[in-house]
């Protein structure tokens, strides 16, 4: 039986998403996408998963299209299916209430680039490198880049590097506020899952609800957003969690979120 092109594992209340086409630089053809939102849709149910992380298998952590696949879609109808699929993923993964960190383990590279900036947090390797490459094979970004990366690096910076399809290394990327933070190669892993763990330690509910209002942070007013700040915190304020962490701050002690 052939391997997934995605893999899931849970350890505790992390789970981990693996792209899984390493001779393929992890890039995208419809079973990857298929086994990516069966993976999320997973994740999203699972009320012990609290973390989830987000990497690659071998050099890559993803090439983006599978250029391969791309060129046998058929007609308009069937090739815009297929992006409107990738593009589901990027959706899923900012609209799900756990958090997201990319573990970036190497090339980042066209739609690979866009699910790195739709996580919530990204760490990375030295030896990883950030492209938008679509241009040199006459497309246009797609799986929320063109939403999501002038929000990170403003507007000028995205079509400079989708413009010409700049392949940036990890300390430029850091620059730009592409990633949260950079590691040797050998520590990724155990930065990324100690960081994983400091978040699966937290409130879940509010956590949750800090992300989906951050995701809207640019979309709102302030007389909106102040509205919607009241609406959630007033939820939070009725969570055994808030109980718990008032009563631990008395205590001085850490505190043990259930998520209710």
């Amino acid at each position: 039986m052939e391997e997934k092109a995605v893999l899931l594992e849970k350890q505790g209340s992390i789970a981990t998403i693996m792209m899984n086409r390493p001779k393929a630089m992890n890039s995208f053809n419809q079973d990857f996408v298929d086994d990516f939102m069966a993976a999320l849709q997973e994740v999203e149910r699972d009320k012990t998963i609290r973390v989830v992380v987000l990497t690659g298998n071998g050099k890559a952590f993803s090439a983006g299209g599978d250029l391969f696949h791309i060129v046998g879609l058929k007609n308009p109808v069937e090739a815009r299916d297929f992006i409107v699929q990738a593009g589901a993923l990027v959706t899923t993964m900012m609209n799900m209430e756990k958090p997201i960190i990319a573990m970036v383990n190497g090339v980042a590279a066209g739609a690979g680039f866009n699910l790195a900036l739709a996580c919530d947090i990204v760490y990375c390797s030295q030896t990883a490198r950030f492209g938008q490459s679509f241009i040199n094979v006459g497309l246009v970004p797609d799986c929320g880049g063109l939403y999501l990366l002038p929000r990170v690096v403003g507007l000028h910076k995205a079509k400079e590097l989708m413009f010409t399809a700049e392949l940036i290394n990890a300390d430029k990327a850091l620059s730009l506020g592409i990633v949260n933070q950079v590691f040797p190669p050998e520590e990724l892993k155990d930065a990324t899952y100690q960081f994983a763990q400091r978040l699966a330690d937290s409130a879940p509910v509010a956590l949750g609800l800090m992300k989906k209002a951050l995701n809207r942070t640019y979309d709102l007013s302030i007389e909106n957003m102040t509205e919607l700040e009241a609406d959630l915190q007033t939820i939070c304020m009725q969570t055994e969690d808030h109980q718990e962490g008032v009563q631990a701050f008395k205590e001085k002690r850490k505190p043990n979120f259930q998520g209710r």
